[in-house]
């Protein structure tokens, strides 16, 4: 239970990734340099400085991509109030060490430049907690690592489609027909498994090129040969099934009976390999990443963030590494054990 609990909650968490971020711009990338390699839980006070042409996105478009920026932030050192000014000093990166200093009058700040209400400056003064900490570039690591979760979600359902689409059609016709359909289908599934899964993977993807898409086109073409040859041994024993035999005596067509006679008595066991595969498929698509074979930058993905930063590990910042490795251990973790608990579940002799 403890698998499907930590896949339930990563689902929601993926879904509406960009409405509990801090930093919900596309891909979480708002970068400040002032701010990089901040230790987990550092708090920094910002003047946000609306934009004058700032778009506003709907409820819709923020689900799906974020919201781009709609404010120039500030981090402060310190800031003073003096008629209708704010006076302040820019944080440098140092918290003993004051930056530059600046005004902003409360025009620049409110649209309508309402002079009656200067008092209300202090709502555009906030406070962000960098709850992870951030990376070199000065990006929130919490954001990134909560929307890096839709990109290896997305990743392993449409890698596993594929592979189950691909797997479970050549499976049922090498397995029903048998003959030279079957020696052929099988000469196929034994030359894709005597290669390397990595090392298709790399070879797909550099045919096919880097980005998302093709990550999980490559990662979905190299997971089907072990649905295939499940599929194949459990037709080959259910075709010889008295029920199969009547639908071939009634004169039902070859595909009636492998679609809606066969198909559903061997759905057990292909789920349990679709959730053995969608842990491969979350490890295959962070090792091309950390490769740079795989989502391309600005799109946060855990392989990559553990390449951008595994060089930390060895100073005193080695939690960029170490929160997105977590994170892949705990997914994969989550995959595995709900794969055994459907083995379980579906084992007729226990």
């Amino acid at each position: 239970m403890f698998g499907l609990y930590v896949i339930c909650f990563s689902v929601l968490l993926a879904l509406g990734c960009y409405l509990i971020v801090p930093d919900n711009s596309p891909d979480s990338n708002t970068m400040n340099l002032q701010l990089s390699l901040q230790a987990p839980g550092t708090r920094i006070h910002y003047l946000r400085i609306p934009r004058p042409q700032a778009e506003r996105a709907t409820f819709f478009e923020i689900l799906r991509g974020g919201r781009p920026p709609a404010a120039k932030e500030i981090p402060l050192y310190d800031w003073k109030i003096q008629g209708d000014r704010v006076h302040y000093r820019e944080y440098s990166g140092d918290p003993s060490i004051p930056g530059d200093t600046g005004t902003v009058a409360f025009s620049q700040l409110h649209a309508s430049g309402d002079q009656a209400s200067v008092h209300g400056i202090k709502n555009f003064i906030h406070t962000k907690t960098f709850w992870l900490g951030s990376d070199r570039f000065g990006r929130d690591l919490f954001s990134r690592l909560v929307v890096a979760t839709r990109v290896s979600l997305s990743v392993g359902l449409i890698a596993v489609a594929i592979s189950l689409l691909i797997g479970i059609s050549l499976g049922a016709l090498a397995g029903y027909f048998r003959g030279w359909v079957d020696k052929l289908i099988l000469w196929v599934i034994n030359v894709i498994w005597s290669i390397p899964t990595l090392l298709l993977v790399v070879a797909i993807t550099m045919a096919l090129g880097k980005g998302f898409v093709q990550v999980f086109i490559a990662v979905g073409l190299t997971m089907w040969v072990e649905v295939a040859r499940l599929v194949r041994g459990q037709f080959f024993s259910l075709r010889e099934q008295q029920y199969v035999e009547a639908g071939r005596a009634l004169g039902y067509s070859h595909s009636r009976i492998i679609l809606r006679h066969i198909l559903p008595n061997i759905i057990g066991p292909v789920i349990v390999i679709a959730a053995s595969n969608f842990a491969s498929a979350i490890l295959l698509e962070a090792g091309l990443s950390f490769l740079g074979m795989g989502a391309q930058p600005p799109t946060p993905s855990w392989g990559m963030m553990i390449k951008e930063n595994y060089a930390y590990i060895v100073v005193d910042a080695a939690w960029l590494a170490l929160f997105p490795g977590m994170a892949i251990a705990l997914m994969v973790l989550a995959f595995t054990l709900l794969g055994n608990g459907l083995r379980d579940a579906f084992d007729t002799r226990t």
